[in-house]
């Protein structure tokens, strides 16, 4: 079993490795992790405030705090959104701003002249103005992927035409910033002439702007997204990567961001209508259910190796505890050594995957609320879990049995492992032994003789 462990460790490392770095250093791929990143904190703040307007009560409740609560939030309704809309409700604009500033500095461009740029373009064809007012339809869930297009696009028509000097120079004597607002001009009119008349043709043939066409071209793949396969293969490829020592969840959430914001920018909606909530697979869902402490779910392996009979093995688990709390679990991948490990393969691949079927099904049966509200990722897994659903208490056990379980699946493979390197010390020390005996032996019979 271990020899066969090893082989496919190998295979992964030799075949599967390569191309991951290559995927992992994507301009693309990094560019819209990063523009996600950018804007996780509006985000984060307008889900907590959707949040604190729909807390966690029943309606016929009679408890005099809770009643209080409830009835300010009815009364005040209109005031206290307009942070999440602000926020939550134009997440695209600061997506797109993001993902453009990030590829461009791949080109070597002005970041926030792209940014802007890709934000007028994302403007232009899912801002439509009628009767003396722009909807603001797309600006939330539904036009994630036409602000990813575009900010690409947008981004390549800069940087193609600066490439090829189609642009507007002046002296070098003219300020810096004034001949780069010169140099944007002709871009700007290259976005005006593609984008416009693409948005206006397809309206007329289709009935549908550009952000609606998108949405229903991809709405197949944004519902396979929230299925247990999918989570299923997100999660086998996230751990496989960081088994071969990749930085797997780099990879994964990079490709799987837009599918989440949009997934909870519905939830948030159909919350704040008062509908069901329709989607599972979430971040929150990601972080607080199937990688508590960190990829591979290793808090519970961190509590496991402080009890270990093996001395490093404590010295690993009591240095990644508290990072591990707060989903950082360098110090046991790479301490332990989990990464690169053939005892740990089986455990580090699967845990996560059996808990994602667990915590999938207790939520699509009911047992479970959604994700409603974004969490940062370093969000310890009960406080996170709940404060993703609402503040809802049921996720906080839901955390504790995934964890429960990991520690359960990981207990034979840590204990073999800790057997094997006890056994290791063992011959060490005897090794040891035998060549102070053999030293001393040889010694006592080299000494020179008494005069």
């Amino acid at each position: 079993m271990s020899n066969l462990l090893e082989k496919m460790s190998t295979t992964i490392e030799q075949k599967l490795t390569p191309v991951a770095g290559r995927i992992g250093q994507q301009k693309y791929i990094t560019s819209i992790r990063d523009g996600f990143i950018a804007a996780l904190p509006f985000m984060i703040v307008g889900s907590f405030m959707l949040v604190f307007i729909f807390p966690p009560f029943s309606k016929d409740t009679t408890w005099g705090f809770a009643r209080a609560w409830l009835d300010f939030s009815a009364a005040h309704r209109e005031m206290l959104m307009l942070p999440y809309h602000l926020s939550m409700g134009v997440m695209t604009l600061f997506i797109s701003v993001g993902v453009a500033s990030s590829l461009a500095r791949h080109y070597k461009l002005d970041p926030i002249t792209t940014g802007l740029l890709s934000l007028m373009s994302f403007l232009l064809v899912a801002a439509p103005f009628k009767d003396g007012q722009i909807s603001t339809q797309y600006f939330a869930g539904e036009g994630i992927f036409t602000a990813l297009i575009v900010a690409i696009y947008a981004t390549e028509v800069y940087g193609f035409l600066k490439r090829h000097n189609v642009t507007i120079r002046l002296p070098e004597q003219v300020p810096a910033g004034v001949a780069r607002s010169f140099e944007i001009l002709i871009p700007v009119l290259a976005i005006i002439f593609t984008l416009y008349p693409l948005n206006l043709l397809l309206q007329h043939f289709t009935g549908m702007i550009l952000p609606e066409a998108i949405m229903s071209a991809l709405k197949p793949l944004v519902s396979a997204s929230d299925s247990l396969p999918a989570i299923l293969l997100s999660v086998f490829i996230c751990q496989i990567l960081w088994f071969c020592g990749v930085h797997g969840a780099l990879i994964v959430t990079g490709i799987m961001n837009p599918f989440w914001m949009a997934n909870l920018s519905a939830n948030q909606v159909a919350l704040a209508a008062g509908q069901a909530i329709p989607h599972i697979y979430t971040q929150g869902f990601w972080d607080h259910y199937l990688l508590i402490g960190g990829v591979g779910s290793t808090l519970p392996l961190a509590f496991l190796l402080i009890r270990s009979k093996e001395a490093h093995l404590r010295t690993i688990g009591k240095l990644g505890v508290i990072p591990g709390l707060f989903n950082i679990n360098e110090p046991i991948l790479f301490g332990a050594p989990v990464i690169m490990n053939p005892i740990f393969f089986l455990p580090f691949i699967f845990i996560p995957m059996i808990n994602a079927v667990i915590a999938y099904t207790v939520t699509a049966l009911g047992f479970l609320p959604r994700v409603v509200s974004l969490t940062a990722w370093t969000t310890p897994g009960p406080i996170g879990a709940s404060w993703a659903a609402n503040w809802a208490i049921s996720p906080i056990f839901m955390c504790l049995f995934c964890m429960c379980s990991a520690a359960l699946m990981y207990w034979p493979f840590l204990k073999a492992y800790e057997k094997q390197l006890l056994k290791q010390e063992q011959q060490k020390m005897a090794e040891k032994k035998a060549q102070q005996k053999d030293d001393a032996h040889h010694g006592h019979g080299t000494h020179p003789a008494a005069v």
